[in-house]
C-alpha cells in the first residue's frame, strides 16, 4: 500500500472510530464514514470492501489501543498482584471505550479474531506463566487464561450495560479476587514449594523455552507437558 492510500486508510479509521465511540456501531456505515471523512464511498470500498470490512479494521484498531496500554503495565516482584492490576486495566479500558470493547469482545465470531486479539491473549499468558514459574498457580497457564478472559469480559460487558452512576466498583473487585484466589496459592515456602507447584513451574519454563533449544522431540515435549499437568492436579 502506497503512502497516499495508507494515509487515507488512517484518516478513514480515525473518522470511523470517532463515530463508533460517539454514536455506537449502528451509526457506522460506509456512507456516513465517507461523508464525514470527505471522500468518495468508492475509495472506502477499495480499502475496506464493505461495512463488515470496516468494522473488522476498527476491531484491530481497538485491540492496538488496548495492547498499547497493556504494554505499559510493568512487572513487579509479585506476579499475582500483577494479575490483579492487569484485570483492573482491562475493565478500565472497557468502561472508557465501551463501543470499542463491544466490537472487540461482544461480537466476536469464530474464525474472525484479529491477530491483535491473539497478541492480547499471549500477553495474558506471559503474566500467568510468571505466576506459574513462581509456584503460585494452581492450574496450567492456558486454562487459567481462558478462565480469566471469560470472567473479566463477562464483568466488563455487564458493567458497560449499567449506567455509569449506578456501577458498583465492588462487582469487579469481588469477581477479580474470587477468581484469582481460586487460581493461585500463597507464596510457597522456600524449602518445599510442593509437587504441584514445581510441576507447573517446570511446565511454564518449558513453554517459555525455544523449542529448538530443548533436547526433546515435539512428541516428547507434548508428552512431558501432559505428565506435568497430571502431576499438578
Amino acid at each position: 500500500m502506497d503512502d497516499a492510500k495508507a494515509q487515507t486508510r488512517r484518516q478513514i479509521l480515525e473518522v470511523a472510530a470517532g463515530i463508533l465511540e460517539r454514536d455506537g456501531a449502528q451509526a457506522v456505515s460506509t456512507r456516513s464514514v465517507a461523508a464525514a471523512a470527505g471522500i468518495r464511498a468508492a475509495s472506502l470500498y477499495q480499502l475496506f470492501g464493505d461495512k463488515d470490512g470496516l468494522l473488522a479494521a476498527l476491531a484491530i484498531h481497538a485491540f492496538d489501543l488496548y495492547l498499547a496500554e497493556k504494554h505499559t503495565l510493568a512487572h513487579t516482584d509479585d506476579p499475582v498482584d500483577d494479575m490483579r492490576r492487569g484485570w483492573d486495566l482491562h475493565v478500565d479500558f472497557g468502561l472508557r471505550h465501551p463501543a470499542f470493547y463491544l466490537l472487540m469482545f461482544g461480537t466476536d465470531r469464530p474464525g474472525r479474531r484479529p491477530p491483535a486479539a491473539d497478541e492480547a491473549h499471549d500477553l495474558l499468558l506471559t503474566f500467568l506463566d510468571r505466576a506459574a514459574a513462581a509456584g503460585r498457580l494452581r492450574v496450567p497457564s492456558p486454562l487459567a487464561a481462558h478462565l480469566c478472559l471469560a470472567a473479566v469480559t463477562g464483568v466488563t460487558l455487564s458493567l458497560i450495560g449499567i449506567p455509569a452512576e449506578d456501577r458498583d466498583p465492588e462487582i469487579s473487585a469481588r469477581m477479580r479476587d474470587t477468581l484469582i484466589d481460586s487460581l493461585t496459592t500463597d507464596a510457597p515456602p522456600a524449602t518445599d514449594p510442593g509437587l504441584a507447584s514445581r510441576a507447573l513451574a517446570l511446565d511454564a519454563a518449558l513453554t517459555a523455552t525455544d523449542r529448538h533449544a530443548l533436547p526433546l522431540r515435539p512428541t516428547e515435549t507434548a508428552l512431558l507437558h501432559d505428565w506435568l499437568h497430571q502431576l499438578a492436579r
